[in-house]
């Protein structure tokens, strides 16, 4: 009996915790999977040279930005996103259409701390810094947002433009 027992807590216990890692991320089959090319570009080669950007976060005034939040690139270009948190609460960057983006937003309002491990997006907390090495191999407009509720509402997103 005492055998049974702990056999099945050991089991309960055992899928509590794939649970657990499976949340709050995003779930197989679900959310970026950037490791290869797509409408915007793909991660960049760190073998490579690239283009350093520097971005900052930071809220004032009611809002929160990007400084800057307007981009312009060649095709094919790689550029290093040098980002920097100067707000006093977590902050993103997202890559993506804008399409991909109010789609992945919406999903956030659902799941807030929802964890990034993607090449196209950086979660940062106050006073951090991080980087993006992306290569934008297609022209076009893309977005660049803040998916956290409510933060692409009070002015966190930018535009980069790919020509």
């Amino acid at each position: 009996m005492k055998t049974r027992t702990l056999l099945t807590a050991s089991i309960v216990a055992a899928l509590m915790a794939g649970t657990a890692l499976a949340a709050p991320g995003h779930a197989p089959g679900e959310g970026h999977d950037h490791g290869g090319e797509t409408a915007y570009g793909k991660p960049g080669d760190p073998t490579k040279p690239a283009r350093v950007v520097q971005v900052v976060f930071r809220e004032g005034e009611g809002k929160m930005l990007f400084l800057p939040d307007n981009f312009r690139f060649r095709k094919g270009e790689q550029v290093r996103f040098q980002l920097r948190n100067n707000g006093a609460v977590d902050h993103e960057f997202v890559i993506g259409t804008v399409e991909e983006n109010l789609k992945h937003m919406t999903e956030m309002e659902k799941n807030p701390d929802m964890e990034h491990d993607d090449p196209n997006a950086k979660r940062l907390k106050p006073r951090a810094t991080g980087e993006i090495l992306w290569q934008f191999t297609k022209a076009g407009t893309f977005d660049v947002s803040c998916l956290i509720p409510g933060h692409r509402q009070a002015g966190m997103t930018g535009t980069i433009v790919v020509q």
